[in-house]
């Protein structure tokens, strides 16, 4: 299974609205969990089983959740049984295709 997902704080004290330091707790709780992992400027992708993908979802949700009364998350999930590695996987495929385009 393949989880992208963003979980924020919907309030922020900052004069910015920045969010970082409540998502930077997020991300650590990602990356303590043993799963691979990336995290860009929107998502953070995790592979795993369904109970192993969601309890990280759940634990970085309680980390933002510690610092916000209102949590936000967003996720998309590709469940595919039976194949590890596509967090790379797919991304060699796509680019093994955009080689044949020329």
């Amino acid at each position: 299974m393949l989880i992208a997902f963003s979980v924020s704080p919907t309030t922020s004290d900052d004069a910015h609205g920045y969010v970082h330091d409540a998502v930077a707790a997020a991300v650590k709780v990602v990356r303590e969990s043993g799963l691979p992992n990336e995290t860009n400027a929107m998502f953070t992708n995790i592979e795993g089983s369904w109970d192993e993908c969601m309890r990280v979802v759940h634990d970085a949700c309680e980390a933002v959740a510690a610092v916000s009364p209102r949590v936000s998350l967003v996720l998309k999930a590709d469940i595919r049984t039976g194949f590890t590695g596509e967090m790379t996987g797919k991304l060699d495929r796509l680019d093994k295709a955009l080689d044949e385009l020329g």
